[in-house]
């Protein structure tokens, strides 16, 4: 298989994350439940994650680090825990159904919700975005890349916006997480929500919620803390006010393996293998007829995704015959991103997605170019 599909999740993850998997399975007890080898060792272990991740992302303390499944479950905690009925919060048409759902959610129960139009290609104006800033906004919520068209957003500029106006910034981190640069303080981003299983290189069932001190969120979930076990409320302390129940210890071990793993590699050099190879394939089929390309590919400093449909076929039959008949795996329909669709005109259609990871290589990218000319 020729795996294009790394948007979704990266397939192949390096062997030491297997190997801190397995060992952690072997080993680990329950994290904070107990003083015996097993728990202080596994708590020794969650909290160099943490640490980790505080690191990678600019947070200053590593207690305002709290795991999740997955981006969905961070972006969930956020936007349910810090909105409250009669406030405003400003989006965008670039958003994954992780924000869209749970801001709909909201507006249900009395938040006034403003979404920013994106263009053909996809991008937004900033300039847009702070002429709906009005005397009950509370917060920005918005992705750092589109998950269907790998356009990025300036989140240092958008932090400006929100700094300049008092506002909670909330950012979907889930294409970007790993491959990008991204520092909470300089960007002012108040809330950064993060998956593990894309770009990080981790495991599935592993995320997080990054949060500014200074910042209350209600927890989504209550339930068994390991602390205060005869208090009636759930403890306000972080991480354990957004960590109900047992973390997947197993999983964050083998987040903590990926991250060393791209700290050893570099960042830089991960992310200029992704955008090398998907500037060789969009430049060999962007010219093609009956070939059409969404996104903005002005700039090459963009999430490494290359989106298209062939004439007027089904992206599903599309992806279909490039499985079935090359052996190469992409990502049909409507990738969860709705109004995105809707900007670009592929509500019916859906559109193709070929997504890279720094583990491909230019002999994939060329059997992908090829398949793509056979099927024209």
């Amino acid at each position: 298989m020729i795996y294009l599909d790394n948007a979704a999740t990266t397939r192949r993850k390096p062997q030491q994350v297997i190997d801190a998997v397995v060992y952690a399975m072997n080993h680990s007890g329950n994290a904070e439940r107990g003083t015996h080898d097993a728990a202080l060792a596994t708590s020794r272990g969650v909290f160099d994650v943490r640490c980790q991740i505080a690191t990678l992302f600019g947070v200053g303390d590593p207690a305002q680090v709290a795991f999740t499944a997955n981006s969905t479950e961070a972006l969930n905690i956020a936007i349910k825990g810090l909105l409250n009925p009669g406030e405003h919060v400003i989006t965008t048409m670039l958003e994954h159904n992780s924000v869209l759902r749970p801001l709909y959610e909201m507006e249900k129960k009395g938040i006034e919700l403003s979404i920013i139009k994106a263009d053909a290609k996809g991008c937004i104006d900033l300039a847009d975005m702070e002429q709906e800033i009005k005397d009950n906004t509370r917060a920005i919520v918005c992705t750092h890349a589109s998950n269907l068209t790998g356009n990025l957003i300036d989140l240092e500029k958008v932090g400006k916006i929100a700094q300049r106006h008092g506002l909670l910034f909330i950012v979907d981190a889930s294409q970007t997480a790993g491959v990008f640069d991204i520092d909470m303080d300089k960007m002012h981003i108040s809330v950064l929500c993060f998956t593990g299983h894309k770009s990080l290189l981790g495991p599935q069932g592993t995320g997080g919620i990054c949060v500014q001190k200074g910042i209350t969120v209600r927890p989504l979930i209550s339930g068994g803390s390991g602390i205060m076990t005869y208090h009636k409320e759930h403890p306000q302390v972080m991480p354990t006010a957004l960590e109900a129940g047992t973390l997947n210890a197993h999983g964050i071990a083998g987040l903590g393996a990926a991250i060393s793993y791209i700290e050893d590699v570099g960042m830089e050099e991960i992310r200029a293998k992704e955008q090398l190879l998907m500037k060789r394939f969009y430049e060999a089929i962007r010219e093609l007829k009956q070939v059409k390309v969404y996104g903005d590919f002005s700039d090459m400093n963009r999430a490494a995704i290359v989106s298209l449909n062939l004439g007027d076929y089904s992206s599903g039959e599309v992806s279909d015959a490039l499985y079935m008949d090359y052996g190469i795996a992409t990502r049909p329909g409507g990738h969860c991103a709705p109004l995105m669709h809707e900007a670009l005109g592929t509500v019916e259609q859906g559109a193709v997605r070929f997504s890279f990871s720094h583990y491909n290589t230019q002999q994939e990218v060329d059997a992908a170019i090829k398949a793509i000319k056979e099927l024209l």
